[in-house]
């Protein structure tokens, strides 16, 4: 049987590319990985091969074509994860439901202003009190949640799961930053940033040559 594909961009750059690669790779499934560079010319034409948004990440499995980070991980816990990318209990499953939610579709000027760049390196930039509350409301979520449900291992939930990918991009942002990350949230941190799959990513990211000039000058989300 042939392996699933999984479409993404760059490593440096690509935060929704990153967090299904994470689950995939830190739950072993085996896959095998297209990357596209996103400041190419020929970018949407080839995305649009593998999803009809022309946008990454997007899977392949067989004949079947999934796109959306989230509709991507939802789909690999079905698949491959016998349901163990969301909590074993309804009532937590329902809370790692909403907080991944929220982050798949909220803090856009943490986005905006503090793009993922696996290669940066804190150097005294500063951001706005808008991002500045989005960092304070994920700095107090992170805490919340593990104080209330994360007893069973270093992760929101206890072990690591889809609510845990889709906040990784914001643990590379808080480093790459250097956003202070204190109280509850600064251990959550330190398990997100040792993840060995992570670490992997993080790796291939700080090794590619491509640049974004837009990221770069801190106005392109991604």
């Amino acid at each position: 049987m042939d392996r699933p594909v999984l479409v993404i961009g760059n490593k440096n750059y690509s935060s929704w590319s990153l967090r299904p690669w994470l689950l995939l790779r830190h739950f072993g499934v085996a896959f095998d990985e297209v990357r596209l560079a996103l400041d190419s010319p020929d970018f949407t034409r080839q995305a649009l091969r593998h999803s009809p948004t022309g946008k990454v990440p997007a899977l392949r499995d067989g004949g079947l074509h999934v796109w959306d980070s989230l509709a991507i991980c939802e789909y690999a816990n079905e698949r491959w994860l016998d349901g163990r990318g969301w909590p074993s209990d309804r009532a937590q499953r329902a809370v790692a439901r909403a907080a991944a939610a929220e982050m798949h579709s909220g803090f856009t000027a943490l986005r905006t202003q503090l793009p993922m760049n696996s290669q940066r390196k804190p150097d005294g930039y500063r951001w706005d009190a808008a991002a500045q509350a989005d960092i304070g409301r994920i700095c107090a979520l992170w805490a919340e949640l593990r104080g209330t449900y994360g007893t069973g291992g270093d992760f929101l939930f206890g072990q690591f799961g889809i609510v845990d990918a889709m906040f990784a991009p914001v643990a590379v942002r808080f480093d790459g930053y250097g956003v202070p990350v204190d109280g509850g949230a600064e251990p959550y941190h330190r398990a997100l940033l040792a993840l060995p799959a992570l670490r992997e990513w993080r790796q291939a990211g700080a090794a590619e040559t491509e640049r974004l000039a837009a990221t770069d000058a801190l106005r392109v989300p991604l």
